[in-house]
């Protein structure tokens, strides 16, 4: 049995345990776990305060005192830290309860704890300056990932079960690869979040949870869902899962950008490839579908103009002109560069996204599931240095230069990065569905790396249903304080 959400919601359905108990457990953990530095916010009677005021329906509210952590990003609670790791809000308070909250709430969860994620979620690590980095419990000399970091963290380390994350890139994927848990990115469409932002990089970032169970995952799926709040994208058509024919899978470990790619990577999507094949279903190797270097490309020019239009919000409400002191290096060239895009340039970046959307769609009429790794490689070093003083020193200057010189001053500066994470970008700008599991642990530093499946648009519940065959055989490798 798996000690998940679900568990500890029975044990408090049960009586076994009350929510105070819980919250009081939790933050025992939290506290006995402080060198991770995964919140930002930890504040248990605010949360008791919550809970009193709680609709207390045990039998309508499935996950009722559950405590779950809340990411410092996309997901406001009325009253507590919203700092987005920068500099600027490091004193921020929310003040309104969004609807990703909301829901979490109408499910029955205590939001207690807000956790870190890198300066505006940039980042595949979590490494805000204003907090210093988030450490992974399978090895404190390494980050967990971002730029869910801080959730990655709280579940990995076992103070909590779940936690919210957000998907704008790979930032749910990245973590669970590298801290051993499993990350779903659902369709487009299937989750919104609003009232402050509704598109969210225009359809490419999520809201949804870090877990340890794929049963937890399902029902976040489902209790996560739109109801009657407004989503400027089409709801996809929930398709059934394909189980009463043998699956055809295309397989992929060649980087999509031509980074290396590890051993242990490549081992690990081959023996879920042979799991899977040991089903009866038959995978085939593929070259990797789409341009990578094209789409990271327009991937890079939606974040310019989403950065240049959330720092003219922030510049028209603080009634000033932002300086490079406002901000991380990273972040500085992010909004120099939107700041030299054009409408034009903007609109082409949704044109590769379509045309990638377009090429995957027709794959899966050939194919059920698209397998590659997760990341090419374990996760990285605090001390690893993933830039270079030559980028950093052209950062410094980012203001001068052109839209192209920057084009490729963006690109350089997410390189070292990029190379590790190169397969989670994918879904994110076609708006399909893609998971990680925790399916493999490398011989040498005995550290978790994930393997990666995607699903035509709408068909999560076939990446669930895989994911539950993963697990019901023992092939998943989670947290051990959860067995």
């Amino acid at each position: 049995m798996i000690k998940d959400a679900t568990y500890l919601a029975n044990l408090i359905k049960n009586r076994e345990i009350s929510p105070i108990e819980a919250l009081e457990e939790m933050n025992t953990r939290a506290k006995s776990n402080s060198e991770l530095n995964a919140f930002v916010e930890l504040d248990l009677d605010k949360a008791k305060n919550h809970l009193n005021q709680m609709k207390k329906d045990i039998e309508s509210q499935p996950f009722f005192g559950v405590p779950f952590p809340l990411k410092d990003l996309g997901q406001s609670k009325e009253g507590m830290s919203q700092t987005f790791g920068s500099k600027l809000f490091k004193q921020n308070i929310a003040t309104q309860t969004n609807h990703y909250t909301r829901k979490i709430e109408e499910a029955g969860f205590i939001p207690f704890g807000i956790t870190t994620a890198p300066e505006y979620g940039f980042k595949n690590v979590t490494d805000a300056t204003i907090y210093g980095p988030t450490r992974n419990p399978y090895d404190l000399d390494r980050f967990s990932g971002g730029s869910s970091g801080g959730a990655a963290s709280v579940v990995a380390s076992g103070i909590s079960p779940i936690a919210g994350a957000s998907d704008g890139g790979g930032s749910i994927r990245i973590p669970a690869s590298f801290s051993g848990l499993i990350g779903l990115k659902p369709s487009r469409g299937n989750i919104i979040t609003g009232p402050d932002s509704y598109r969210d990089w225009q359809g490419a970032s999520v809201n949804f949870t870090l877990n340890v169970s794929i049963r937890d995952t399902q029902k976040m799926l489902s209790l996560l869902k739109p109801d009657n709040q407004f989503s400027p994208f089409v709801q996809p058509k929930a398709m059934l899962p394909v189980v009463n024919r043998p699956l055809k899978i295309a397989m992929c470990t060649t980087s999509p950008v031509e980074s290396s790619v590890t051993n242990e990577a490549i081992q690990a999507v081959k023996n879920a490839a042979k799991f899977l094949e040991g089903l009866g279903h038959f995978v085939e190797e593929i070259d990797y579908p789409v341009n990578g270097d094209n789409l990271i490309r327009s991937y890079y020019q939606m974040n310019g103009g989403e950065t240049a239009h959330m720092m003219a919000g922030i510049s028209s409400a603080l009634n000033r002109e932002l300086t490079i002191d406002d901000m991380e290096l990273m972040t500085w060239t992010i909004y120099q560069y939107g700041r030299k895009l054009s409408a034009s340039d903007y609109v082409a970046s949704f044109d590769a996204w379509d045309q990638s959307a377009v090429i995957m769609e027709t794959l899966f009429q050939s194919y059920d599931l698209f397998l590659s790794p997760t990341a090419t490689t374990v996760a990285p070093k605090i001390s690893d240095d993933l830039q270079s003083n030559t980028i950093r020193e052209k950062m410094l200057h980012a203001e001068d230069a052109s839209k192209n010189e920057l084009a490729d001053m963006v690109y350089e500066m997410f390189e070292k990065s990029l190379w590790l994470t190169p397969y989670t970008q994918l879904a994110n700008l076609t708006g399909q569905p893609a998971i990680s599991l925790p399916t493999h642990m490398t011989k040498k530093e005995n550290l978790p790396i994930g393997i990666q499946l995607m699903a035509s648009k709408g068909n999560d519940r076939l990446l669930l249903e895989v994911g539950k065959w993963f697990e019901e055989l023992n092939q998943l490798i989670i947290p051990s304080i959860y067995k």
